[in-house]
C-alpha cells in the first residue's frame, strides 16, 4: 500500500527551481533599484528597467551567473535523489499547498516546466481518471447517465469541494442520482487557456463515458464558473460534440464582471511605477499569475490577452461572451450582510465577489439571466457557498 505524503520526489526539484527563480528575481529587483538611484532622476523622473552598466552591471551579471550555475547543480542532484523517496500518494495538505502555489505562480511554473505545475485532469477522490471507456467503467462502476462536472476556483483543488463534511457533488449523487466528476487544473493560467483545455477534456470525457448520457451539468465555483463559460465559448467555435449535450450551467460566486481586489492590485502597480525609486517594487506585484489578472474584469476569452500587457491600466474591457444558447444557466451569490438592502450587501458582496458581478448584472456585459435563475444567500461568505445548507437546497431544487 502506498504511503500518504506531504512531499513527492519531484517536489524537491520543483521547489529548488523556484528558489533559484526567486533569487534571480530579487537580484533583478535590487539591480533596478540600484541603477535608478545611481542615475538620480528625481522623485518623478523617468525610471529605467535597463540593467546596470560598468562595474555595477558586471557584479549583478556575476551574481546571476553563479546563481544559475549553482541552480543547475542542485537540480541535477535533486533529480538523482527523487527516486529514493519512492512511490507515495498525495496528502490533502500537499494538494492544498500546490493549488495555492499554482494559483499565484501557475503561469510561471508552466513556462519554466516546473514539476510543481498542475496538469489539467478529471479526478475522483483525488485520483486521476483515464479518459477511456473501459478505464472509466473500472474507476466508476456506479457511473450513470446524469453526469455532473464540478470546477473549482482560484488557488483551490478538487478535494476542497468537501468542506465541513459536505460535498455538493456527493450530495447530488445521493439525492438526485448524478455521477460527479471533478476537474483539477492550474488556476494560475489564463482563464481562456484553461477554457480551451477544459473544452477538449469535456469532449474526451463525453466520448468515453461508459453508459449513455442523459444529462450533463457543470457546476463552477468562483473562477471555475469563468473557466466553464470559456470552455463553452471554445466548444461553440470549434463545433465540439459535447456542448449540445450540456443541459445546465450553475455558477457559485463567479466574478462574471470581475473582482475589485484584483483591480486594487492593479492600482498599486500603477502607484509604485510612478517613481523611479519605487518602480523596482512594482515587480513584486507583477509576480501574480495570469489567472489572477484575468479576474480584474472577468475575462473568459484568450483573445482578450493577445498582444496586450496584462498589467497595463486602461486596457480595453473584455469582450462580452454570452452564455451558451439552449443551456439553462443559474447563478448563486452570497452576501456578508444578514439581509437585503444593507450597505454591506452592495459594497462587500461575499468578501471577494460583489453581488452584481456574481449575478452577472452589468450594463455592458449583462448575462440576462431570468430572476428565477438567480439567488442570493445572506449572512455567508465566498467559501460558505461550498457547504451552506441553503445553497445546497437551492442547487437541489434547480437540478
Amino acid at each position: 500500500m502506498l504511503k500518504n505524503a506531504h512531499l513527492h520526489g519531484t517536489d524537491l526539484r520543483g521547489y529548488g527551481r523556484l528558489a533559484i527563480d526567486a533569487t534571480l528575481g530579487i537580484t533583478a529587483l535590487v539591480e533596478t533599484l540600484h541603477h535608478n538611484i545611481l542615475r538620480s532622476p528625481g522623485v518623478f523622473g523617468n525610471a529605467t528597467q535597463e540593467p546596470a552598466r560598468g562595474i555595477t552591471g558586471f557584479v549583478y551579471r556575476s551574481i546571476r551567473g553563479v546563481t544559475r550555475l549553482v541552480g543547475s547543480g542542485v537540480d541535477v542532484l535533486l533529480g538523482q535523489l527523487a527516486p529514493l523517496i519512492g512511490d507515495v500518494t498525495s496528502s490533502p495538505t500537499r494538494e492544498a499547498l500546490l493549488s495555492a502555489l499554482n494559483g499565484v505562480l501557475g503561469d510561471h511554473l508552466e513556462t519554466k516546466n516546473n514539476p510543481l505545475a498542475i496538469p489539467m485532469q478529471f479526478r475522483r477522490d483525488g485520483l486521476p481518471l483515464e479518459l477511456d471507456r473501459d478505464a472509466l467503467a473500472r474507476a466508476i462502476p456506479e457511473a450513470g447517465g446524469k453526469l455532473l462536472v464540478l470546477v473549482h476556483g482560484l488557488c483551490m483543488n478538487d478535494l476542497q469541494w468537501r468542506r465541513n463534511g459536505h460535498d455538493h457533488g456527493a450530495a447530488l449523487a445521493r439525492d438526485l442520482g448524478y455521477t460527479p466528476v471533478y476537474l483539477h487544473y492550474n488556476s494560475g493560467l489564463h482563464i481562456g487557456s484553461n477554457g480551451i483545455a477544459f473544452a477538449q477534456q469535456m469532449e474526451d470525457l463525453v466520448h468515453a463515458w461508459p453508459v449513455p448520457i442523459e444529462e450533463v451539468v457543470i457546476l463552477g465555483h468562483s473562477m471555475g464558473g469563468l473557466v466553464a463559460r470559456s470552455a463553452c465559448q471554445h466548444a461553440r467555435e470549434a463545433e465540439q460534440a459535447w456542448l449540445p449535450r450540456l443541459n445546465k450551467l450553475v455558477f457559485l460566486g463567479t466574478p462574471h464582471l470581475g473582482a475589485p481586489l484584483e483591480r486594487g492590485g492593479n492600482w498599486i502597480d500603477t502607484v509604485l511605477d510612478a517613481s523611479p525609486y519605487t518602480t523596482a517594487f512594482a515587480r513584486l506585484g507583477k509576480i501574480r499569475s495570469a489567472g489572477i489578472t484575468d479576474l480584474r474584469h472577468g475575462s473568459v476569452s484568450r483573445a482578450d490577452n493577445l498582444g496586450r500587457n496584462r498589467f497595463q491600466r486602461g486596457a480595453p474591457r473584455p469582450r462580452h461572451v454570452p452564455l451558451p444558447a439552449d443551456v439553462a444557466s443559474y447563478a448563486i451569490a452570497a452576501s456578508l450582510a444578514d439581509k437585503s438592502g444593507k450597505l454591506g450587501e452592495k459594497l462587500l458582496g461575499d468578501g471577494l465577489v460583489p453581488l452584481k458581478s456574481a449575478l452577472g448584472q452589468g450594463s455592458r456585459r449583462d448575462l440576462a439571466l431570468p430572476k428565477t435563475h438567480l439567488w442570493t444567500g445572506y449572512g455567508m461568505n465566498h467559501m460558505d457557498l461550498l457547504d451552506h445548507q441553503d445553497v445546497y437546497e437551492r442547487l437541489r431544487r434547480w437540478l
